[in-house]
C-alpha cells in the first residue's frame, strides 16, 4: 500500500512559515519568505481565494503583497487586520476586498501589481484560477498600517504574535524574553514584562484577560497583566520522567463544546533536548479556570513543532519538524487522523477552516479541513471525513426486525408458541 497523500492546496514561490483564514471572505493567507539575504527568493503575504469548485474546495491566488527585504515569520488575525512579525518588528496590514467586473482573475494574477516573478512560471494553484468560469471576479488591496519593534536582544526576532478577544490589543513575544502589548491600530505599548530566561516560544490570550506563555526555559507561566498567577505542572498527574527534561512547545485556549462559557488551554510538550532514543511528545489539556491539568496523552516520537485548536474547540492540528500532520479529537485527545511526512520537512504552521461566515459552505460534507504548510513552499489540505453516526430511526428498525425475526425463528421451532 503506497503512502498516504494530502492534495497540494497552493505552491509559493518561497518558504511559508505562517498562515491564516478569513472566514468572512473566504480567504486563506499564507506568508513566509527567504528573508533579507540576496538570494533572489521573495518575501511576501499571499491571499488565497478558497472555492468550492465540482464538489473540491480549491484555492487561487488573488494578491500577492511584496514585504520587500523582510519574511513574515508569523501572523495573526483580527477581521480584516493582519500582524505580521518580521524579523524584530510587528507590521500591522489592512486589506480590502470588493468585486471588480470585466477582469477575470487570471489577469489579476498576472498584473504588474502581482510582480514580474510570477508570469515566468506560475504555481499549480495559478494555473488552475478557474478564469473560464469567474469573469466577475473580487480584488484585494492591502495597507501598510503602524509598524513597531518588538524585540530587543542581541538577535532580535518576534516568535509569536496573539490578538485578544475583542481585537483591541496585540501581545508579542521573542528571543528576548519580554512579554510586549499594543493598542491596536496605534501599536502604542501599554504593558512590558519579562516573562521567561531565554526565548519565548509562544504565548495565547483567554477570554478574560489572562495571558500563558511557555518558554525555553521549559517554564509555562500563566499571567494577569504582568503579575504571575501560576506555573503550570503538566507532570504531576501524568507521566514521570527520570532524566528527560521537557519544555512546553505550544499553548492554545479553546472552547468547551456545548459549553458556552467553558475554556479549555492545550499545551505541547516535547524533549527538551534531541536524544539517541527518541522520546515522546505529549499533549496536556488544562482546565481553562483553575489551569489544573485534565489530562495528557502521548503524541507520537514525531517532535511537534506547531499547534492549532478549530473555533469550537473540538479538534486540534499538530504538524512535526519531519512534516506529518495529525488531527486529534479535544475531548480524548484521540488521534483521528494522520499523514506521515506530508511535506517531508519541518511544518511550520497548521490552521482549521473556521466554522463561521463562509465555512461551511466550503467544507461541504467533511467534518472540518486543516491547511499545513512549511519550509517546502507548499500549503496542503487535510480534510477530516464525517464520522456518521446511526439515526435513531434505523435503531428502532433495526429492533424491531430482531424482534419479529425471533417470534419468527420461535414459531418454526415451536409451533403452538403464539
Amino acid at each position: 500500500m503506497g503512502r498516504r497523500r494530502a492534495p497540494e492546496l497552493y505552491r509559493a514561490p518561497f518558504p511559508l512559515y505562517a498562515l491564516q483564514v478569513d472566514p468572512s471572505a473566504g480567504l486563506l493567507i499564507a506568508a513566509g519568505g527567504g528573508g533579507a539575504a540576496k538570494t533572489g527568493i521573495k518575501n511576501g503575504v499571499h491571499f488565497l481565494q478558497l472555492e468550492q469548485i465540482n464538489g473540491r474546495l480549491s484555492a487561487s491566488l488573488l494578491h500577492s503583497h511584496d514585504t520587500e527585504a523582510r519574511a513574515t515569520m508569523n501572523l495573526a488575525l483580527a477581521g480584516n487586520i493582519l500582524a505580521a512579525g518580521q524579523d524584530a518588528h510587528c507590521q500591522l496590514l489592512r486589506f480590502k476586498t470588493h468585486q471588480q467586473k470585466g477582469k477575470n482573475k487570471a489577469e489579476k494574477a498576472g498584473s504588474k501589481e502581482q510582480g514580474p516573478w510570477q508570469r515566468k512560471g506560475a504555481a499549480p494553484a495559478e494555473k488552475k484560477s478557474g478564469a473560464e468560469t469567474h469573469q466577475e471576479g473580487v480584488e484585494l488591496s492591502v495597507e501598510n498600517l503602524q509598524a513597531v519593534q518588538t524585540d530587543f536582544s542581541a538577535d532580535p526576532l518576534q516568535k509569536v504574535v496573539c490578538f485578544n478577544h475583542d481585537n483591541t490589543l496585540l501581545a508579542t513575544g521573542g528571543t528576548d524574553g519580554y512579554v510586549r502589548v499594543w493598542k491596536v491600530p496605534t501599536l502604542e505599548k501599554v504593558l512590558e514584562f519579562k516573562a521567561h530566561e531565554g526565548e519565548i516560544e509562544d504565548l495565547a490570550l483567554g477570554p478574560d484577560g489572562k495571558l500563558v506563555t511557555v518558554g525555553w526555559d521549559l517554564n509555562a507561566s500563566v499571567w494577569q497583566k504582568d503579575q504571575l498567577v501560576t506555573q503550570l505542572h503538566w507532570q504531576e498527574n501524568g507521566p514521570t520522567f527520570s532524566n528527560t527534561p521537557y519544555r512546553y512547545q505550544a499553548c492554545r485556549f479553546g472552547q468547551v463544546p456545548d459549553q458556552p462559557a467553558g475554556l479549555r488551554l492545550f499545551t505541547v510538550q516535547i524533549p527538551h533536548k534531541r536524544l539517541r532514543q527518541p522520546q515522546p511528545c505529549y499533549l496536556t489539556a488544562w482546565d481553562g479556570s483553575t489551569f489544573l491539568p485534565l489530562q495528557t496523552k502521548s503524541c507520537g516520537h514525531e517532535v511537534i513543532s506547531c499547534l492549532s485548536v478549530s473555533e469550537s474547540g473540538t479538534f486540534l492540528g499538530l504538524g512535526t519538524v519531519t512534516g506529518s500532520v495529525a488531527i486529534y479529537i479535544a475531548f480524548s485527545l484521540q488521534r483521528l487522523y494522520y499523514v506521515r511526512e506530508a511535506h517531508g520537512i519541518v511544518v511550520t504552521d497548521v490552521a482549521f477552516l473556521p466554522e463561521k461566515g463562509r465555512g461551511p459552505e466550503l467544507l461541504g460534507s467533511h467534518e472540518t479541513a486543516l491547511f499545513s504548510v512549511a519550509v517546502d513552499s507548499r500549503c496542503q489540505l487535510h480534510l477530516l471525513p464525517s464520522r456518521r453516526t446511526v439515526p435513531v430511526w434505523l435503531l428502532l428498525l433495526l429492533c424491531v426486525g430482531l424482534i419479529v425475526m425471533s417470534i419468527l425463528l420461535l414459531q418454526s421451532a415451536f409451533p403452538g408458541f403464539l
